[in-house]
């Protein structure tokens, strides 16, 4: 199984689309992945329902972070590289997807208590979510592979 087979199945079984994308590659990047889960726990939903960015970009931007993240004040180039991979991440993402937001992806504002319950009647979460965690980690193992070759 591919780590996007991986994610799509983590958030299948329960997971938000930010834990799938993040806990996909914890390990390999040295972080336990019940520690993962709690810091990506937050950003399902568009950051905790609130319909802002799609937890899954998030769960990538955690990723990024975590491999290639400033570590130390000295070290300005890492946050520039970061950015920069930021940059082209949600770029490639918006490219692919239309947005990077949880509201305009799925068209429900799931800070609506109404909206959330339509979404939940709807397969949104059962076919829209899944295409954006396993997007979020395809685009991922790109970049990673790119920048890891050239950085």
């Amino acid at each position: 199984m591919d780590n996007a087979d991986f994610a799509v199945d983590c958030f299948k079984n329960g997971n938000s689309c930010a834990q799938a994308v993040f806990t996909t590659f914890c390990e390999e990047l040295g972080l336990d992945k019940k520690l993962g889960l709690k810091i990506a726990c937050p950003f399902g939903g568009g950051m905790g329902h609130t319909g802002g960015v799609c937890g899954a970009v998030t769960g990538a931007l955690l990723v990024i972070g975590l491999k290639y993240g400033q570590e130390d004040n000295e070290n300005k180039y890492s946050k520039a590289l970061n950015y920069l991979i930021v940059q082209d991440f949600v770029s490639r993402f918006k490219k692919l997807d239309g947005s990077i937001n949880c509201k305009e992806l799925i068209n429900y504002d799931l800070s609506d208590e109404n909206q959330l319950n339509a979404a939940r009647r709807t397969d949104v979460f059962e076919t829209m979510c899944p295409k954006y965690v396993n997007d979020a980690v395809v685009l991922l193992e790109e970049i990673m592979s790119e920048y890891t070759d050239n950085g």
